[in-house]
C-alpha cells in the first residue's frame, strides 16, 4: 500500500494562518510559535506536496495557484475538525448520537414537530439532524436514519412508509383580488411557482383535469417547497405543494386554495435505515417513536 500524504495538523494550521495573514510573523504570533517554526512547517509541507505554496516577494508572501487551491481544501478540513471537536464536547460518556438526514421542508414542517418528547424519553440519545436534498446519506454512512420522498425501493435498506401525500395549489388571498376562478384553466393566467424537485407537478395537475397549459413549466423556480410557500405568502404567485406543508397557513387564512383540486402524489414519505442496523437500540428507538406518532 502506498504511503498516504497526510501532513501534520501543526503544518496545516501554520499554512492556513500564514495564508490568511500573508505573513509568517503574524501567523507565528497567532499560533504562539516562532517565526522560524512556522516557516519550517510550511517548507516541509511544500516538500511533501512538491509544489510551492507561497511566493516570497520583497519580504511579502503571496499565494501561488497551488497554494490557493490547497488553502480552500485545508479550510474545509480545519473547519470540520473544529466542528467535530466541539461536537464531542457537548456529549457525555453515556450519550449516543443518532444522525438523521431529512429533506428541508419535510424536516421543518413534519419531522421536528413529531419529535417533541423524544429527548425526554430517550435522554441518552442526542439527535443530529441535517438537511439532505437527496437520500444518499445512508449509503455514504453519514446518517443512521433517513427520511425521504420517493418509491421506497432502496437496496440494502429497510424503508418504512410513513404516509402518502396530495398536492394542492395555494396562494395569498390578495393575489385573487376577491374574485373566484371559474375554472382550473384560469389558474394558468397567474404566475405558477415551480419546484426544482418536481418539475412536472403543474403539468400533471392540469393534465388530471384534462387541461394543457403552456404555463405549466413557466415561472420562478425554488429548491424547496418551504421557499415556494414563502413566495406564495408574499403574493409572488401560486405554489403547488403537499397539503400537509401548507396546513397551518390554510387554517390561519394566510394562504388559500384558488382552485379546489388535490392531486395524489406518485410517491410517499419514508423512513429508512440500513438493514444491518435494525436492532441497533438508538435506531430502533426512533423508528418506534415515529410509529407511535403516526398512530396517535
Amino acid at each position: 500500500m502506498s504511503k498516504r500524504l497526510v501532513p501534520s495538523m501543526t503544518a496545516l494550521q501554520c499554512f492556513e494562518a500564514a495564508a490568511r495573514h500573508l505573513s509568517f510573523t503574524r501567523a507565528a504570533e497567532e499560533l504562539h510559535l516562532t517565526q522560524s517554526a512556522v516557516s519550517k512547517q510550511v517548507a516541509q509541507l511544500e516538500d511533501m506536496l512538491r509544489h510551492h505554496l507561497f511566493l516570497r516577494i520583497r519580504r511579502r508572501l503571496q499565494l501561488t495557484p497551488a497554494g490557493s487551491l490547497y488553502l480552500a481544501e485545508v479550510n474545509k478540513i480545519l473547519t470540520q475538525v473544529d466542528m467535530s471537536s466541539r461536537y464531542v464536547l457537548t456529549y457525555g460518556e453515556q450519550t449516543e448520537i443518532l444522525k438523521v438526514a431529512t429533506q428541508p421542508s419535510f424536516g421543518v414542517r413534519w419531522l421536528i414537530p413529531h419529535l417533541k418528547g423524544f429527548g425526554k424519553r430517550h435522554s441518552n440519545i442526542h439527535l443530529d439532524i441535517r438537511n439532505e436534498m437527496e437520500p444518499f446519506a445512508l449509503l455514504q454512512g453519514s446518517a443512521d436514519v433517513v427520511f425521504f420522498y420517493g418509491q421506497g425501493t432502496w437496496p440494502g435498506a429497510t424503508c418504512v412508509e410513513l404516509f402518502r401525500e396530495e398536492v394542492v395549489p395555494v396562494c395569498a388571498p390578495e393575489l385573487l383580488a376577491g374574485r373566484e376562478l371559474g375554472s382550473a384553466a384560469e389558474l394558468a393566467e397567474l404566475v405558477l411557482l415551480q419546484s426544482t424537485s418536481r418539475p412536472e407537478a403543474w403539468h400533471e395537475w392540469f393534465l388530471e383535469q384534462d387541461l394543457q397549459s403552456v404555463s405549466a413549466y413557466h415561472g420562478p423556480r425554488f429548491d424547496t417547497f418551504y421557499m415556494a410557500l414563502s413566495a406564495a405568502q408574499t403574493g409572488c404567485g401560486v405554489a403547488l405543494v403537499p397539503r400537509y406543508l401548507a396546513a397551518k397557513e390554510l387554517a390561519e387564512g394566510s394562504l388559500v386554495m384558488p382552485w379546489n383540486h388535490a392531486m395524489r402524489s406518485a410517491g410517499a414519505h419514508y423512513l429508512a435505515y440500513a438493514e444491518h442496523a435494525a436492532e441497533v437500540p438508538k435506531v430502533r428507538a426512533l423508528v418506534e417513536w415515529i410509529h407511535e406518532q403516526l398512530q396517535a
